[in-house]
C-alpha cells in the first residue's frame, strides 16, 4: 500500500536520496526509483523539486552543510592543538558511505565536484590553522595529511579504526618532524 505523498516533505526526499546515493550511486537519484523506495507516487517528488537536477543540487547543498558542521564540531573543541590535529585527521580518515559516494560522483558531475571542492577547501583550512597553532607553517603538510586521510577511505580492506590508527601515526610523524 502506498503512503500518502502529502506527508512527505523535501527532507524526506533528501534523506532517501542520500541513502540511495550511498548504497546505489548517482543513477539512483531519479524521481521514479526514489518514489519506489519511499512507496509513493513520483508526483510528490515534483511537488517539492522542480526537476531531478534541482533535487540533486539540494542534496549536495545539504551534504555540504552536514560535512562542514561535522568538521566544525571537531575544530571547535577545547582540545589542545596537537589533540585537535589528530581528531581532525581521524575524522577525515573515517568518512561515511555518503561522503565516499559524493566523492565518487564528483568524478563525473560538475555540481558534486564543486561541493567536494568547497568542503575540501574549508577542511584544509582547518588543518592548516591547527598546524600553524602547533608551529608548522608548511601548507603542504595539511594537504599531505588530508590526502592520506581521504585516500584511506578508499582502501577498503581495513575498517575505520584501522584508518584512525594509521592517520594517527602519520600525524605523529609530522609532529616529530617539527
Amino acid at each position: 500500500m502506498a503512503r500518502s505523498s502529502s506527508r512527505l516533505g523535501p527532507g524526506d526526499w533528501l534523506k532517501a536520496g542520500a541513502k540511495a546515493l550511498a548504497v546505489a550511486g548517482p543513477d539512483a537519484l531519479k524521481a521514479e526509483p526514489l518514489a519506489v523506495r519511499l512507496k509513493v507516487s513520483k508526483g510528490s517528488f515534483y511537488w517539492h523539486f522542480r526537476d531531478v537536477p534541482a533535487f540533486q543540487k539540494s542534496l549536495l547543498q545539504e551534504w555540504e552543510v552536514n560535512a562542514l558542521t561535522q568538521s566544525e564540531t571537531v575544530r571547535d573543541t577545547d582540545e589542545a592543538p596537537v589533540a585537535k590535529l589528530r581528531s581532525l585527521a581521524q575524522a577525515f580518515a573515517t568518512l561515511d558511505k555518503l561522503e565516499m559516494a559524493v566523492r565518487s560522483w564528483a568524478q563525473a558531475h560538475k555540481g558534486a565536484r564543486r561541493s567536494v571542492d568547497r568542503v575540501d577547501t574549508v577542511r584544509l583550512s582547518f588543518l592548516q590553522d591547527t598546524l600553524t597553532d602547533i608551529g608548522i607553517a608548511n601548507p603542504e603538510m595539511s594537504r599531505i595529511i588530508y590526502a592520506a586521510a581521504i585516500g584511506m577511505n578508499d582502501i577498503g580492506k581495513h575498517g575505520p579504526s584501522d584508518n584512525a590508527d594509521a592517520i594517527g601515526s602519520l600525524v605523529d610523524l609530522v609532529l616529530a618532524l617539527r
